[in-house]
């Protein structure tokens, strides 16, 4: 299978990643499992996580999604055929005082994540999203002091403005300290205009590699939701897709995924994804599974090459501007 690289980090991924958010709240940890084996046994090998996953689900307190792939490396001795991405900085709990990116609270982070995960080293770590408050030297200081430790390979930024990465890139540069090689932001077929205007120039400038989450706006391009029927009763989230998505240019979006779809003979998951993996400046876009029929298709849209006809087809129904 085909390896992209991270940034400039040398580390190779297949170029797609499992988002973790949804073990401890959706899926519990049998069912975790047996999607990370799926998922590695068909060849991929990014999986995306945070300390905070999945702290708002009522009794959660955090670390639950870290620590169910701690128990999968510890019972299937993969380490070193995933590379695990995690991340530090969001607040881990109202009133805690565990947030931010400062060394103090870095330091008391990272080694929690690392007993969770039951590993001596994470792959990727990411600021989970830019804290104005702790000077940028200070959390770049801290990561070179990691990465000398040999318990960070690489560092990320996730949320973070194309002015705030300059920044942090000009201060690694200044002081010689690692540089943020990867970049997650929310990035999907619906969801172009900031990315594609702010952000992706950036990254292609300075070779970032781009990790984008939300690849299936949430569960929209998935093509279940078409109605407010279909969202029915879904709370916060299904009010969200309702009012964001359920327009005009979401449907004509949709009706080009089913075009599409049915001239490869799949669904438009499988589409939606293949079109993002296609795009020269994403190195893997982020989607979860909660069982082994979703999981199906995020490996086998891997496996579509879509032609030069069909995104352009696609762009063109998705168009933002």
């Amino acid at each position: 299978m085909e390896k992209r690289e991270l940034g400039k980090s040398g580390i190779k991924v297949a170029p797609l990643a499992f988002g973790t958010n949804v073990l401890g709240w959706t899926i519990d940890e049998a069912m975790g499992m047996k999607l990370m084996d799926a998922f590695t046994d068909a060849g991929l090998n990014l999986i995306d996580t945070a300390d905070v996953y999945s702290i708002w689900k009522p009794g959660n307190k955090g670390g639950e999604s870290e620590t169910i792939i701690g128990n999968w490396l510890k019972k299937n001795g993969k380490r070193d055929k995933v590379v695990i991405a995690t991340k530090v900085g969001h607040t881990m709990g109202m009133g805690s005082g565990m947030k931010g990116l400062s060394k103090k609270y870095i330091m008391q982070a990272v080694e929690a994540s690392l007993k969770r995960l039951q590993t001596d080293y994470i792959d990727l770590y990411q600021s989970h999203e830019d804290d104005p408050n702790t000077p940028i030297e200070e959390t770049l200081a801290t990561y070179n002091e990691l990465i000398a430790q040999g318990k960070v390979r690489a560092i990320g930024a996730s949320n973070f403005t194309a002015e705030r990465m300059a920044q942090s890139l000009e201060i690694s540069k200044e002081f010689g300290y690692p540089s943020y090689q990867t970049l997650q932001p929310q990035y999907n077929m619906y969801d172009r205009a900031d990315y594609e205007k702010n952000l992706e120039p950036f990254c292609l400038e300075n070779k970032i590699g781009v990790i984008c989450f939300y690849a299936l706006a949430k569960g929209f391009l998935t093509g279940k939701y078409r109605t407010a029927a279909d969202i029915g009763n879904k709370g916060a989230h299904g009010n969200a897709v309702k009012n964001k998505y359920l327009n005009d240019r979401g449907l004509r979006i949709l009706e080009a995924l089913d075009s599409i779809a049915k001239q490869y003979n799949t669904n438009p998951a499988r589409v939606a994804l293949a079109w993002l993996m296609a795009r020269s400046s994403i190195t893997a876009p982020i989607a979860s599974a909660t069982n082994l029929q979703q999981m199906d298709d995020l490996v086998k849209s891997v496996e579509l090459k879509l032609d030069v006809i069909s995104i352009e087809e696609l762009n063109k129904a998705s168009s933002w501007s």
